[in-house]
């Protein structure tokens, strides 16, 4: 099995039909689930989706969902303080991606996936909708 990380933008536009990317994040995760990947999210995602999403009973019926098929992860302390690092080292970096990225790492992700333009590089391969779905 293949680990794989979502950015959180994938799962708003998979549970939200009037955002532009609905369609593609819909292949993605049948994708996924069709070709025995094994999807990781950091829990933090978890508020940060119920926040920005309007459908919060949706949303909820989602979590109930995968919350026993893929594994949400924490950050720990560890990674907590080597994204703050980076993110202080590189000044302008996004302390979000890092810390999704750092986890993916950890986690031994083969790739993220996003529809972010300009997401972190720590040495996981990041892949938009297009690449991940003719790959």
């Amino acid at each position: 099995m293949k680990n794989i990380f979502l950015d959180t933008n994938i799962i708003l536009d998979f549970l939200d039909k009037k955002r532009p990317l609905h369609t593609e994040s819909k292949a993605l995760i049948s994708k996924l689930i069709t070709e025995d990947y094994s999807i990781f999210i950091s829990e933090d995602m978890l508020s940060t989706i119920f926040y920005i999403s309007k459908d919060k009973e949706k949303v909820l019926l989602f979590f109930e969902t995968i919350i026993d098929k893929w594994s949400v992860v924490p950050y720990g302390v560890a990674l907590i303080s080597q994204a703050i690092t980076n993110c202080k080292t590189h000044q302008g970096q996004d302390l979000e991606d890092t810390l999704q990225c750092l986890c993916a790492k950890k986690h031994d992700c083969v790739y993220i996936i996003t529809s972010d333009k300009g997401f972190v590089d720590c040495g996981v391969e990041v892949l938009n909708y297009d690449e991940m779905l003719n790959n």
